[in-house]
């Protein structure tokens, strides 16, 4: 009798629609950023799609189905429902470069909250009400950079 791997791969714990929207992306070869100028939305937020931790529109759903040539019927069955976030990601995060963005928290998570405390008083920065994006920078040195945006309505807490 053979046993089980106690692991999962990163595809195991994917949702239906990553496995549809990765193939198809591959297929006509386009980046997020080609596919969220066809959707008017935000490469981040369309990569949020694939990965199953954000909505999607009835246009969107459309969208999708024209630019990576998938059936919309089948991809609107496959995204129906609400997104069931951060359930695909271990803790801590084991991909290098996501361990380094969860890295960076542990590192000066408490530095941003006291600098943002003493800016906007205490709350929290939404991660709702949110947006996000990441660029690329060239210094003068000719070293490249990534260069990540967060941007969050300041929810102050009340007191009740």
């Amino acid at each position: 009798m053979y046993q089980q791997l106690a692991y999962t791969t990163l595809k195991d714990r994917l949702p239906v629609q990553a496995h549809t929207l990765f193939e198809a992306k591959a297929q006509k070869q386009l980046t997020f950023e080609q596919i969220a100028k066809e959707l008017g939305r935000n490469e981040v937020a369309v990569a949020a799609i694939f990965y199953g931790q954000a909505q999607t529109t009835p246009e969107d759903v459309e969208s999708l189905a024209r630019v990576l040539g998938v059936d919309r019927y089948k991809l609107e069955a496959q995204l129906a429902g609400y997104p069931f976030r951060g359930q695909t990601m271990d803790m801590p995060p084991k991909e290098p470069l996501i361990y380094r963005l969860y890295e960076i928290i542990q590192n000066y998570g408490y530095a941003y909250k006291a600098i943002l405390n003493e800016k906007f008083g205490d709350g929290i920065m939404s991660a709702i009400a949110f947006s996000t994006k990441v660029e690329k920078e060239m210094d003068q040195d000719g070293n490249t950079w990534a260069v990540i945006t967060l941007r969050g309505k300041w929810l102050p807490f009340t007191r009740f």
